[in-house]
């Protein structure tokens, strides 16, 4: 193919081609600008660290990401080096003689890529004038007392001076693509476009600010996307200029891209554009190399969260821990937009079904939520102390008994059992049962609550009297803090807490993408999702019978608040009818999910969208077929021809149905040849014309 024009998504993979001879490809540079990058803020952080690896092996050295310096951060994140391209370096020592402090080395994650991080507090004496220089770019004033846009002013005026140093280098050839993430660098953007860089410029919203806000104040959001006075409403929460950072950043960006269809719906309300590329997120995915190793830490971690639960539940530990299940929601404490509120009405209406159907299956739900703390509850403490006194105590008359009962079969004897334990031994057996004995009800939280009265999960769970008693089929955990294996009550890590559950539950109402289900997917855990989350409607969009998969997405966009609340309910009772083999043959399926989610595939809808800004922003030297977004066509996942274990096309009119039907659908499920009907669905995620495995990308040889 000779040298020409075509930027086509069906024959280039990496960099786009140029027909300037005196421009080489290789000296494209792609920067990504983000306040989360080395900064783990909220789920931005995770959408670029794991992106980084699928974009450094396409970029190599020609990859950057621009963000703040934190030293809390920076200590054991990134490694300082010397920049190696000499323009990068020759912009950022003219910043420094400028009284800015900019530091550079590799961020220390998968793929290595190098960071750009700008000291905020050093170059705060420029605020005012930063502040003035943005009011006559944009007409957005910005009020001393918000710091965070304060902070935004100044990191985006120092990306803004780096950008524009940087390509006076090039004498205003196209060599840069910047993209930048979320209102607090979209600073840097408008003052790029004000100055008139030679500068491809992206912006990814990845949740609208006035859509959060919205949504928090629990109106119906999504049936009257057109209905709100969006200057009033952004004015009435005291973040008018914030949304107008935001809305001035999708209007000046050459490419505006948005996560999910749903925030794309979003915002093409709330900030008056719609996005021209739909970039999902991804994850990296780790296969293991036998094929189920994922069961087995499931076991593992399973067997772990047993542990805490015998200490936690000490004294009413009167149901089977075998027919137990545990269910979570994880996240930001958003009681509403995190679907919290109606998870516990849900968790209501399955305890009185267990209860009614008097089912010998126990559900136990943790809520992990970071809410403000004292320090660990001490009935929660004396819990894990009494388990492990009586573990002890269980290890000691254990290693009695075995030496009592070695020597006697040493001489030949059966030794007599009334007497191998004495009196001493009964004793100290009493007094641990004894110390098991408490007179009050297992906590309903770990920790002691700062502002225990007005907290939203805690009133619930007063409201509907979930107190975790006895006869209660559901009981409840509030964890208000993130999970470490440092942890002198549950230590675990998040991922292995994950692992250890059965069902991820989070039916929030704003989600623009969703990661906690994602997660739950690539580690083979079913998990409940709604329509009106990114994750919920791309699963919907991919897989014929999405349950049959382990993915329960309840409608909350197009039926009532206790229609909804019904269908979770009912997702959640069905779940509890499946038996140990439904459960295990339905983890099969949900971790074969985990490649629709991989970067290496997903990674391709960023690459359209870089292309698309340079075709955009120089005309001149880039063109770009006129072709649509990568589509999926051919990569769905069809409905699994054995019957499946989903709750809403198994149920039983009884809960107690036969043995003889579970054993008939057993042997209608065949996991080898399942998993190779899938695997034919599933694209190459290279088939776009990629290099052979193995060969390092130059930049060089994306030209023909």
């Amino acid at each position: 193919m000779p040298l020409g024009r075509s930027l086509s998504m069906t024959s280039l993979n990496g960099l786009p081609q140029c027909e300037d001879e005196d421009l080489p490809v290789e000296d494209l540079l792609l920067f990504e600008i983000s306040w989360e990058v080395t900064n783990k803020v909220g789920g931005i952080y995770t959408v670029i660290q794991t992106k980084a690896k699928t974009t450094a092996d396409e970029w190599g050295e020609n990859y950057f990401l621009i963000g703040p310096y934190f030293e809390q951060n920076v200590k054991t994140q990134v490694e300082f080096s010397e920049p190696p391209n000499p323009a990068v370096k020759k912009a950022m020592d003219t910043m420094k003689s400028q009284g800015c402090q900019v530091f550079f080395g590799r961020w220390l994650i998968e793929g290595s890529p190098y960071v750009l991080l700008f000291d905020i507090g050093s170059a705060a004496w420029n605020l005012d004038k930063w502040k003035g220089e943005f009011w006559e770019a944009s007409n957005i004033g910005i009020p001393f007392h918000d710091r965070e846009a304060n902070d935004a002013v100044i990191f985006g005026s120092l990306t803004a001076c780096f950008l524009k140093e940087l390509s006076c280098q090039f004498d205003d050839k196209p060599n840069i693509i910047a993209h930048f993430h979320e209102w607090q660098a979209g600073v840097g953007l408008i003052l790029s476009r004000s100055q008139k860089l030679p500068v491809a410029t992206i912006f990814t919203t990845h949740a609208t600010l006035l859509g959060r806000y919205l949504c928090a104040a629990s109106l119906d959001f999504y049936n009257n996307l057109d209905q709100f006075d969006i200057d009033k409403e952004a004015g009435e929460r005291q973040i008018y200029h914030r949304y107008c950072m935001e809305r001035a950043s999708v209007h000046c960006a050459h490419v505006f891209t948005t996560v999910s269809q749903i925030t794309a719906t979003e915002a093409e309300h709330m900030l008056k554009k719609s996005p021209d590329v739909v970039t999902p997120n991804g994850l990296n995915i780790k296969k293991f190399s036998a094929m189920h190793e994922f069961q087995n830490l499931h076991s593992m971690y399973k067997a772990r969260i047993q542990e805490f639960i015998r200490g936690h539940f000490y004294g009413h530990l009167d149901f089977d821990l075998d027919k137990t299940l545990f269910f979570f929601i994880a996240g930001r404490y958003e009681f509403s937009n995190k679907g919290a509120d109606m998870f516990l009405e849900a968790l209501s209406r399955l305890n009185f079904l267990l209860r009614v159907h008097k089912t010998d299956v126990t559900v136990i739900v943790f809520f992990i939520m970071p809410a403000k703390t004292n320090n660990f509850n001490v009935e929660t403490l004396k819990g894990q102390a009494v388990r492990k006194q009586l573990w002890d105590t269980a290890q000691s008359v254990k290693e009695k008994f075995g030496r009592k009962l070695y020597n006697a079969l040493l001489r030949g004897e059966i030794p007599d059992l009334n007497k191998i334990l004495d009196r001493d031994d009964i004793s100290i057996m009493k007094r641990a049962i004894f110390s098991t004995q408490r007179h009050s009800l297992p906590p309903v939280t770990t920790h002691n609550m700062i502002d225990d009265s007005n907290d939203p999960i805690l009133n619930t769970i007063r409201r509907i009297g979930l107190f975790n008693n006895r006869t209660d089929r559901v009981k409840v955990i509030l964890h208000p803090e993130f999970l470490s294996s440092t942890s002198p009550l549950l230590p675990l890590d998040y991922e292995e807490f994950v692992r250890g559950c059965h069902l991820g539950v989070f039916p929030s109402y704003y989600e623009p993408w969703g990661y906690t289900p994602a997660e739950c997917t690539v580690m083979g855990i079913p998990s409940v999702t709604t329509n009106l989350s990114g994750f919920g409607c791309f699963m919907q969009e991919h897989v014929a019978d999405p349950e049959a998969y382990g993915i329960y997405i309840v409608d909350r966009r197009f039926r009532s608040p206790d229609e909804s609340c019904n269908q979770l309910t009912q997702f959640l009772y069905g779940f509890c009818q499946q038996n140990r083999r439904q459960r295990i043959i339905q983890r099969n399926r949900t971790e074969r999910l985990s490649d629709l989610l991989d970067w290496k595939y997903l990674g391709r809808y960023y690459m359209h969208a870089r292309h698309l800004a340079l075709s955009r922003t120089f005309p001149d030297k880039f063109e770009m077929e006129r072709s649509a977004p990568p589509k999926t066509e051919g990569f769905r996942y069809p409905r699994p021809p054995s019957v499946p274990p989903s709750p809403s096309v198994s149920q039983h009119s009884s809960p107690h149905h036969s043995e003889a039907e579970d054993e008939d659908e057993d042997e209608r499920y065949d996991e080898e040849e399942e998993a190779e009907r899938d695997r034919q669905n599933i694209k190459s995620p290279f088939s776009i014309g990629a290099l052979p495995q193995g060969k390092k990308k130059q930049h060089g040889e994306y030209r023909n």
